[in-house]
């Protein structure tokens, strides 16, 4: 092994969470095609952590630096599954990256995912500036939000807004985690990596607050062109860094005292392109070396007028957060929510386990939040906090709506 590492899970699904696929032959090559890994995935759909060789970190503190990750490629083959081969896959030293394979049922010719350069190392148009504060029609056909909702879905369009592209349903904190990964490095300091990961969060929910796009007559939430939006890439790799903190952070978002929409927090790279007023993506870099913490960073770009306000309101789930964490010893009808929960996704997640509902949290329950967390990626606490209880939401959710089609 190199000098310097990081970690491959890939993640093995019928078409969404819901339906992991196990015993799929995953296959990992490098660049050059040289097979280095051959492994099945495990009942969850899951295979080990495949250490690989990665770069010098100092390559992506810089804007100067060097290719801040190694690509891999990767082939994955499961009966009654047509063939999967993924290029591009990006691994960052000191950390695991997470690469799902959606998988569609039937037989045919091996379809290929093709991961981007993130938007730091690509070729990526200029964003066009527009106006903070959207001025939005009193009369539409469409219904504008008196409140800031976190949507469960966004419909991302994957071109500019008059292009002829398909469009693609994506879980909210799915979205934000694509774009996060596609335009910022996950071994950024961490106050960085938050204010980039809020600055994403609150230009999508203006755009979700707005109903920008539906009040011009399209049918989308968003782009995936830089030039009007952000970075998205259908099949690119998640970094797991980035994802937990999206965990932490996704009903979080920057508002302007006096204002009543999601700031519309607009960024340049901060390298080829700086507008005063528009958070830089190296400057965030820069700063947080310097001991900014994220609402430092974000106010340097935004404004002293700025604060994070919280959403209360999450689309899709059964129950929102109940404001408390839950765990060994917590007793009530949130906890019975939870194992409720659980259970069911235990049935399909067999790791998971199958704890009674008896508003008890117990070790029981806690040995299930435990294997739930090393699933689903977020940090082993067997505490159910914001993330774990919406993540399990979510996983919950889309196993019922399965389990009615």
């Amino acid at each position: 092994m190199a000098e310097f590492s990081g970690g491959l899970k890939v993640q093995v699904y019928g078409g969404s969470i819901a339906d992991p696929v196990s015993n799929a032959l995953v296959t990992v090559f490098d660049d050059e095609n040289a097979e280095l890994y051959t492994v099945y995935t495990d009942p969850d759909g899951e295979t080990e952590i495949l250490p690989l060789a990665a770069p010098d970190p100092v390559s992506s503190e810089y804007p100067e630096g060097e290719r801040p990750y190694f690509t891999y490629n990767a082939e994955i083959r499961a009966d009654g599954y047509i063939p999967l081969r993924i290029e591009g896959i990006q691994i960052f030293p000191d950390g695991i990256s997470l690469q799902n394979a959606p998988l569609e049922r039937g037989t045919g010719d091996e379809q290929l995912i093709i991961v981007p350069a993130p938007a730091l190392n690509g070729d990526y148009p200029e964003k066009i500036p527009e106006e903070e504060v959207k001025t939005v029609p009193e009369e539409s056909g469409f219904v504008v939000l008196d409140s800031v909702v976190i949507p469960e879905f966004v419909i991302v369009h994957s071109g500019t807004p008059d292009s002829d592209a398909p469009d693609y349903y994506v879980p909210f904190k799915d979205y934000i985690k694509n774009v996060a990964s596609s335009e910022i490095y996950s071994t950024w300091d961490e106050a960085a990596i938050r204010a980039n990961v809020l600055a994403i969060i609150s230009f999508t929910l203006n755009r979700v607050y707005t109903e920008w796009y539906r009040n011009k007559g399209y049918g989308f939430t968003i782009t995936n062109s830089t030039a009007y939006d952000q970075s998205f890439e259908f099949g690119r790799t998640i970094f797991e860094e980035i994802s937990r903190i999206v965990d932490e952070t996704f009903t979080t978002y920057i508002k302007r005292r006096g204002g009543d929409q999601p700031l519309f927090a607009q960024y340049s790279d901060g390298r080829e392109v700086v507008r005063a007023g528009w958070l830089s993506q190296w400057g965030s870099q820069e700063l947080a070396q310097r001991g900014f913490n994220t609402l430092d960073i974000l106010r340097f770009y935004y404004g002293d007028d700025i604060y994070l306000e919280q959403a209360d309101i999450v689309g899709g789930v059964p129950l929102s957060y109940p404001g408390a964490e839950l765990q060994r010893g917590s007793r009530g009808s949130a906890v019975a929510v939870i194992q409720r929960q659980l259970a069911r996704i235990g049935q399909t997640y067999y790791s998971i386990g199958r704890p009674a509902a008896d508003g008890i949290f117990g070790a029981e329950t806690e040995a299930s939040v435990l294997a739930f967390q090393q699933v689903f990626n977020l940090p082993q606490t067997g505490i159910v906090d914001l993330a774990t209880w919406y993540q399990i939401s979510q996983v919950y959710v889309a196993l019922e709506r399965l389990a009615v089609l």
